[in-house]
């Protein structure tokens, strides 16, 4: 392969157990964002809905009091802390957009403290325990990758990481990091049985998404059982970042708290679209059933 003048830059993944207190959420994940600077982080980013335990294990009107609005204190709190440590932060939020109107948002803040914009999830589960579709509204900002000062990058969130879709639309504005904040576990009765199936798949669509787009992938997941319903779930951790071949660079553990500071050099983005032309070879004329439910 040619080379390519090194850019490299470091990727800071906040991987956290969460309690029943907002406030002291909040501030932890603040704690850990300034450690993940002081550390070196120039990219720091959150794990889904990490103001809060889980709530979606439940349908539960009381939940939407936990929604804020965008901007809206946490956005403030966590632009203050980008213009101080002069880092790019992703915070992933329970945003409440109008009244009966929520959706699952990460705000995407610069390294000058600008909030540079937001991104919705745009695929929403309802299964056991992951009853989203109660709370949140499907994203309607489509797919989206902002220039930040550390490079350009893409917001996906948590089930979004399923579709290969989500992840060539937004690397093809150019993102050379795909970025998704999560909260993924296990049903504890179901680990012995298909865990390590569950697991090895979640990572391993992941890892793909890097493979075919030539780009990083960065997945922070929080830890801990939060039973709020039945048996509750089993969080496992083990955020990673992927490189561009889809490659391990670096993994948490499933059950510790963590700052995963992980360096990378953009400039193998262009160095791997390249010599692995799979965005030259596409057959976008022949592409159009994609725009189906299903094809007969």
């Amino acid at each position: 392969m040619r080379r390519a003048a090194a850019q490299i830059i470091k990727i800071g993944l906040l991987q956290t157990a969460c309690s029943a207190n907002p406030g002291a959420n909040l501030k932890k994940t603040l704690a850990f964002a300034e450690r993940a600077a002081q550390q070196g982080a120039q990219i720091i980013c959150t794990q889904e809905l990490f103001r809060s335990q889980y709530f979606c294990q439940s349908e539960d009107h009381k939940n939407f009091s936990l929604a804020e609005k965008i901007p809206g204190p946490t956005t403030e709190a966590f632009c203050k802390l980008a213009r101080k440590n002069k880092v790019v932060v992703i915070a992933s939020l329970f945003e409440k957009r109008a009244a009966g109107v929520y959706h699952n948002t990460a705000a995407v803040i610069d390294a000058d403290g600008s909030l540079l914009g937001i991104y919705r999830k745009m695929h929403i589960p309802d299964d056991p325990l992951f009853y989203e579709k109660f709370y949140f509204t499907p994203g309607d900002l489509g797919f989206k990758a902002w220039q930040t000062k550390f490079g350009k990058i893409g917001v996906l969130i948590c089930w979004d990481q399923w579709y290969p879709e989500a992840a060539r639309l937004t690397a093809l504005q150019g993102a050379q990091i795909l970025f998704y904040p999560t909260a993924i576990g296990w049903h504890p009765a179901e680990k012995k049985k298909v865990g390590e199936l569950q697991h090895n798949a979640w990572e391993t669509i992941q890892r793909s998404h890097a493979v075919a787009n030539g780009c990083y992938v960065a997945v922070p997941n929080r830890i801990g059982h939060e039973k709020i319903a039945g048996d509750g779930l089993e969080f496992w951790g083990q955020s990673f970042v992927a490189g561009t071949s889809g490659e391990i660079l670096a993994k948490a553990s499933a059950s510790q708290e963590e700052i995963l500071i992980v360096p990378v050099d953009l400039s193998k983005v262009d160095v791997t679209r390249t010599h692995w032309p799979f965005l030259r070879d596409r057959r976008i004329d022949a592409y159009g059933n994609l725009m189906k439910r299903f094809v007969d």
